[in-house]
């Protein structure tokens, strides 16, 4: 009884540790169609995204981690033209 739930309990283990290690070599294009899913989700516009090294330093805002955390995504957030804006006040 005793060695079942040891086995049982390492079997567990191993399977719940390769599940994480498989989640964390994400490619980076299924992350952003993620994240691009959830941005147009909440209607947000005039965005883009974009993969880099991960020491690369940035300013930006890190919105994911991709490539088994060798690269990361970064969001930028454009401003709305002149007359966008124009014409959202107008509404």
């Amino acid at each position: 009884m005793n060695k079942r739930v040891l086995t049982t309990s390492l079997l567990l283990s191993l399977m719940l540790s390769s599940t994480s290690v498989l989640a964390a070599v994400t490619s980076c294009d299924a992350i952003m169609d993620k994240i691009n899913a959830k941005l147009e989700h909440k209607n947000v516009n005039d965005y883009s995204l974009k993969v880099i090294s991960k020491d690369t330093e940035t300013s930006l805002r890190v919105v994911g981690v991709c490539e088994g955390g060798s690269k990361k995504i970064i969001y930028k957030k454009h401003k709305a033209k002149k007359s966008e804006k124009a014409d959202k006040t107008e509404e």
